[in-house]
């Protein structure tokens, strides 16, 4: 077995024990592995353990990376195992690569980057499935709409006819403390509960890392993003 197997091992009986502790049924949240910095041998490893949600946080990378797995599984049926997330900060000239390639979007903020990605959506590929970016925390370095426009940004983004919105998704401040950390996750949970009296029906909540899942999980996460719990340390220098 693997480091990286026993690592996605680990991760999940966390997930199924934080589930456990809140009342929450494990089988409604799922694992994206978060193998941005990781090579696509270390890809392989994860799927040949099971794993097949994928999330990266970079255009050229991520494209990279799943032509580089693609190439390494050398079988198709086995590459479209494979379903890639993109959730990381896009700019307007870099719409188009994404999607192409990526199944999901966790990283919608504003009305220009949906309108390219729903007109350059390949029909083939059927709908992207989106989530929109909350700055939940307010913080000035950190992307995502603003908690008081994303009902503007939801009703512009359910009418474009390439793109699924699926939920909503935030990376908080960080904070050690459970208790805040909870209340971040809260309030994008509150805001989805808003949209929905507004009629506009999300599945998702995409919240929670390697240092807060047990808080994300406790407020209703339905996707964890997991990194460095299952590959390791990055290294950003190489």
């Amino acid at each position: 077995m693997s480091l990286i197997s026993q690592n996605l091992q680990v991760v999940h009986e966390a997930i199924a024990l934080s589930a456990a502790r809140y009342g929450r049924n494990p089988t409604e949240i799922a694992l994206l592995a978060v193998s941005k910095t990781f090579g696509a041998e270390h890809v392989v490893q994860a799927w040949q353990a099971g794993q097949r949600m994928f999330g990266e946080n970079y255009v050229q990378e991520g494209v990279d990376k799943i032509a580089e797995v693609r190439r390494l599984l050398a079988d198709d049926c086995a590459a479209d195992q494979l379903v890639w997330h993109f959730i990381g900060p896009i700019q307007s000239n870099k719409t188009r690569p994404i999607a192409e390639n990526f199944s999901w979007v966790h990283s919608i903020d504003r009305e220009k980057i949906a309108t390219r990605l729903s007109e350059q959506r390949p029909a083939s590929l059927g709908k992207l499935q989106v989530c929109l970016q909350v700055n939940i925390s307010g913080e000035a370095s950190k992307s995502g709409v603003s908690p008081d426009q994303l009902l503007a940004l939801a009703k512009h983004v359910v009418q474009l006819p390439n793109l699924n919105m699926r939920g909503l998704m935030c990376v908080p401040e960080a904070n050690e403390d459970e208790a805040a950390q909870r209340q971040a996750f809260r309030s994008l949970a509150d805001l989805r509960q808003q949209l929905q009296t507004q009629g506009i029906m999300l599945d998702t909540l995409s919240m929670g890392m390697s240092a807060d899942m047990q808080a994300a999980i406790a407020e209703g996460s339905t996707m964890v993003r997991i990194g460095s719990a299952i590959f390791g340390k990055r290294n950003y220098a190489v």
